[in-house]
């Protein structure tokens, strides 16, 4: 009786492995070659992101060295062969040194391809619309400039002070001097604007005017004699 179970088990394994052998065997043999794949496509992946990252500092090196053709060509390499991110801080690069050789209109053409490139990161293709539309801003219509930054000219955006302040002044060119006004101010009070810009737009501000000077002592540089701000 065992010897005749043993045999029905053996006669019932290799009915199975005639059945299922070939396709179980099959599987096997797909995973271990997309496994095998996965790790080539990812040593692949790893060596060509260090390559681009050693031609990104090429070029960041010959752009501190004022060689700026050749960090134009080095970094047209990195647009084309990088991912998204260094794709797109290359060609903001590239737009930089543009505008270095005052080539005013290939720079804008660069920045308006990152600000509608929906792969790159959203901070710079927001920065990419501010710098495209501050390079154009005399060529186009006030309107236009609004509808194209209003959404960065909003308390708490990071570039909230940038595009504002080109707001403000197509407000100014639409005699809309209501609007800008409190604009300006609102980014002379903003504490992450810079100084520079806080100065400025106080100044506009106080052209139209909204005063935008909350410490008079601290806006003169704490020189002003004690109750000056209540005058």
């Amino acid at each position: 009786m065992r010897e005749v179970d043993e045999a029905v088990r053996q006669d019932e394994m290799l009915g199975l492995f005639q059945r299922y052998g070939k396709p179980v065997i099959g599987v096997v043999v797909i995973g271990l070659l997309a496994f095998a794949g996965y790790l080539w496509w990812d040593n692949s992946s790893k060596q060509a992101a260090g390559e681009v990252g050693e031609q990104f500092t090429v070029a960041l090196d010959k752009l501190d060295a004022r060689n700026l053709p050749a960090a134009e060509k080095e970094l047209a390499t990195v647009e084309q062969k990088g991912g998204d991110g260094s794709a797109t801080a290359a060609k903001l690069l590239r737009a930089g040194i543009a505008l270095e050789q005052n080539k005013s209109a290939d720079a804008a053409k660069l920045y308006a391809e990152v600000s509608a490139d929906a792969k790159a990161p959203q901070p710079f293709r927001d920065l990419a619309t501010i710098r495209e539309v501050a390079i154009k801003f005399d060529q186009m219509p006030p309107q236009q400039v609004v509808d194209r930054l209003k959404p960065l000219a909003t308390p708490g955006n990071p570039w909230f002070g940038n595009a504002g302040e080109l707001v403000g002044i197509a407000y100014m060119k639409q005699n809309r001097n209501d609007l800008a006004g409190p604009l300006f101010a609102a980014i002379s009070r903003d504490k992450e604007v810079p100084e520079s810009l806080k100065r400025r737009t106080r100044q506009l501000a106080g052209l139209l005017g909204v005063d935008a000077i909350d410490d008079v002592a601290k806006a003169a540089g704490g020189d002003a004699p004690e109750g000056a701000a209540a005058q």
